[in-house]
């Protein structure tokens, strides 16, 4: 069971659940702009990730990004913080299966967990 958090507004993120829809998926949507997930999630997630750096989850050109203040260099408590307060800041979209996840960009990458 992949869960895939969407935002049905951004192309990428359609184009994404399409991708793994038509490969048999199983799916199950969590529009994370309504169901934010947690600081706690936020960590989890990016452990699945492979540890990346926090910027690299998040939508660092977003306005908001700008109007809080926020750099990239950041500590990262700060930045998964700002993330749980304010879920449009995270990239999308993520997918994730079981201990393993994947930012769709490109979006070719969210079949790295089929």
């Amino acid at each position: 069971m992949i869960e895939y958090w969407h935002n049905p507004r951004c192309s990428k993120s359609r184009a994404g659940l399409a991708l793994l829809e038509e490969r048999g998926a199983d799916v199950t949507v969590r529009k994370y702009l309504e169901d934010s997930p947690d600081l706690a999630m936020l960590i989890a997630t990016r452990v699945a990730l492979g540890n990346p750096a926090v910027s690299e989850m998040m939508r660092t050109k977003d306005a908001i990004f700008k109007e809080l203040g926020l750099s990239k260099t950041d500590a990262d408590d700060a930045l998964l913080t700002a993330m749980a307060k304010h879920p449009a800041l995270i990239e999308r979209p993520i997918a994730i299966n079981g201990d393993r996840a994947r930012i769709g960009r490109p979006t070719e990458a969210l079949l790295e967990l089929l």
